[in-house]
């Protein structure tokens, strides 16, 4: 079981997924209560009693009687490589009890198996056309040189991995088998927050477990380098159940359920299913070449704060703020620069830099991105035709610092020839102090100032001018030890 842990230091809690020793899966909610309300008669006059409101709960009984049958489990076995450290006793402990003379043998107990250690795994998957084709999750079947598919009535069968995707956590499984059920797809996009769904899986290993919960946030993106647009719900999964269908009421697939948000190992209230529209084009591309291709468009973001938004005189503090951009990239060919932000990708808004990653997910390689971007105080058009990348993106949001008030505090040089070629600039000045605001905010002695509110830093006199005209604050675009990243400072 493969546990993620968040960074931020007030949620000390983890991403679970499946892995080799179990998925994600569900445990059974009780009847859902009815609501009702009635008037209470005053003292001093009859009022006549309301009759009870009752609110009716959609029959999940219909969609599992009719799409259940689709709902497969995968079982899982391999062996995990034995680790040279694996059977030795704690340095602390041996040297404790090399005092007493012991023999080096007696330091080592249980020696590791040349064959590797044997493990098991569980999970669920879904099928997705009659001749056995079924989804399911990356980390359900990675590793494993055994893959057991068991279907509700019992049959069993051994399948064969056509393909995975790490990145997305997808993979695609075939059985020998032919007349299968199948689910039908439908369209996530269309779902809501609070809009009822329906997850179907093998929690724990008990086959055929049924929940239902709602709709929490959608375009969720995790802290595991991952840029799939989650959708957030509060059905109630457990290991087991990773691969397994997530359903709206019409009983279509509208996800695929892959981790959950927990403190314990177990069910907390979060879990978060994969989009069936990104498993589909993933699937399609695993069919056909057996391979997965990602588009990239070649940025390192961070999101917009407040300060930002000042800076560059954003109306909102919204949008992806590019940092840096790759050479001979999609977006240095489309003239992006750092400084700009992009508000709007393919005419959807970008409200937090996470959305951008999201979009280019569920983008192929060669198609056209056209973004409206902030540069020089206004809105302006561009478009970026994406390129294809391996299992790694440079869109994953960079770290930001945050600012305190005070004045600006840099001492700054010029750079020297041999500097600039070191550092693989070509201009900007160097740090040589840092106090104030700028110190408060995360700018070091050593850094290289490029720009100042998206203005080239060429000289010291340059950055005074800049100053000037500043408002309550600046953003400095700072390179340290080979990458770029934006600090907000405020001035008052």
């Amino acid at each position: 079981m493969t546990t993620f842990k968040f960074k931020q230091t007030r949620l000390i809690a983890a991403l679970l997924t499946a892995g080799v020793i179990g998925g994600i899966g569900a445990v059974g909610i009780g009847q859902l209560p009815h609501a009702a309300y009635a008037q209470t008669p005053a003292a001093t006059a009859t009022v006549p009693v309301v009759q009870p409101n009752m609110m009716e709960v959609p029959n999940f009984a219909a969609i599992v009687a009719r799409e259940g049958k689709a709902v497969v489990n995968i079982s899982t076995s391999g062996t995990e490589p034995a680790s040279e450290a694996s059977g030795q006793i704690d340095p602390g402990l041996r040297d404790f009890l090399r005092q007493f003379g012991l023999p080096p043998g007696a330091f080592q107990f249980n020696p590791p198996s040349k064959k590797g250690i044997p493990i098991r795994g569980e999970g669920s998957g879904f099928i997705i056309s009659p001749d056995g084709l079924i989804l399911t999750n990356a980390h359900v079947v990675k590793g494993a040189t055994k893959v057991t598919v068991k279907l509700t009535d019992r049959r069993e069968y051994q399948a064969k991995v056509l393909g995975m995707d790490p990145k997305t956590d997808i993979a695609v499984v075939k059985i020998d088998a032919h007349d299968l059920p199948t689910v039908t797809f439908g369209d996530s996009t269309t779902l809501r927050p609070g809009d009822w769904v329906l997850a179907i899986g093998s929690p724990f290993g008990f086959e055929n477990s049924v929940t239902a919960g709602i709709v929490s946030a959608k375009g969720r993106s995790l802290p595991d380098d991952s840029a799939v647009p989650f959708i957030q719900t509060d059905v109630a999964v457990n290991p087991g159940n990773s691969g397994g269908p997530l359903f709206n009421l019409q009983g279509q697939v509208v996800g695929i359920n892959s981790q959950i948000y927990t403190r314990s190992g177990g069910f907390q209230g979060i879990s978060f299913a994969i989009p069936i529209e990104l498993a589909q084009r993933i699937e399609q591309q695993i069919v056909a070449h057996g391979k997965v291709e990602h588009a990239k468009l070649g940025v390192t973001i961070q999101d917009v704060n407040q300060t930002f938004a000042d800076s560059f005189g954003l109306p909102s503090p919204e949008g992806a703020l590019i940092a840096k951009v790759d050479k001979d990239s999609a977006a240095s060919a489309a003239g992006l620069k750092p400084g700009d932000v992009i508000l709007k990708a393919d005419g959807k808004d970008i409200t937090s830099s996470s959305d951008l990653p999201s979009m280019i997910a569920l983008a192929k390689p060669g198609d056209e991105l056209h973004m409206e971007i902030w540069r020089d105080g206004k809105a302006q058009q561009i478009t970026a035709k994406l390129q294809a990348i391996g299992s790694s993106s440079s869109t994953k949001p960079a770290e930001t610092t945050t600012a305190d008030s005070g004045k600006l505090g840099l001492a700054l040089r010029p750079l020297q020839p041999d500097e600039r070629r070191q550092a693989h600039v070509s201009g900007g000045l160097l740090v040589e102090d840092a106090s104030g605001a700028a110190a408060a905010a995360g700018v070091q002695q050593g850094d290289i100032l490029l720009a100042i509110n998206g203005q080239p830093a060429t000289s010291v006199d340059e950055v005074r001018n800049i100053l000037k005209k500043a408002g309550n604050s600046v953003a400095l675009l700072i390179w340290r030890d080979g990458n770029q990243l934006f600090v907000p400072v405020p001035l008052s």
